[in-house]
């Protein structure tokens, strides 16, 4: 919302953040600037931090494609990134791949990021009850045991502001609404 604060000076260095993912980061059914990394973007500048975010989100991408266009993304940017926030693993999810797929290409992917010395922010994923328990009992770890192994932030669960809460969820009941992702914050 609006708030009488003055501005924020953006000062210092820039950040480059690169932001690789799904529908999710794509913005999925809304405008360019209601995406999530759009809105993080704002929301860091609006705090000073003059950060940059590289929208990389691609609607329907699973981990298998976030790792095949990795190393041709971070080629494509003008400078290495700082920082990755990487949200995939849904598509995997709604597609029934095996877990053990999910979690290997996950990890390929912070490898290479990590051995080129970029940060890297994990989003990340719980699987819906109407999996079953043993899907969810191998998908749910996914994330923290990746965040551990390689020593990486984790947002533990990316969707929690806005599951159950219809008024924040379009019409599919996935993707957030513009009000859903501000809710979501950074």
């Amino acid at each position: 919302g609006a708030s009488a604060a003055p501005d924020v000076p953006v000062m210092g260095r820039e950040w480059r953040v690169l932001a690789l993912g799904d529908s999710l980061f794509a913005g999925y059914g809304l405008r360019a600037e209601e995406s999530y990394p759009a809105r993080l973007e704002a929301a860091l500048r609006a705090r000073g931090v003059n950060a940059r975010i590289a929208n990389a989100g691609v609607s329907g991408d699973t981990t298998a494609g976030g790792l095949e266009r990795l190393s041709f993304t971070l080629e494509s940017q003008p400078q290495a990134p700082d920082l990755a926030i990487i949200s995939l693993g849904g598509n995997d999810m709604l597609r029934g791949l095996p877990p053990e797929q999910t979690q290997a290409n996950l990890d390929a992917i912070v490898t290479e990021l990590r051995g080129r010395k970029i940060r890297v922010l994990l989003m990340g994923m719980l699987a819906p009850p109407n999996l079953g328990p043993d899907y969810r009992g191998k998908f749910d770890p996914i994330y923290p045991a990746l965040a551990e192994k390689h020593g990486v932030s984790l947002v533990p669960f990316f969707l929690k502001a806005v599951i159950d809460k219809p008024d924040l969820v379009q019409q599919d009941h996935i993707h957030p609404t513009a009000r859903g992702i501000e809710e979501i914050g950074v």
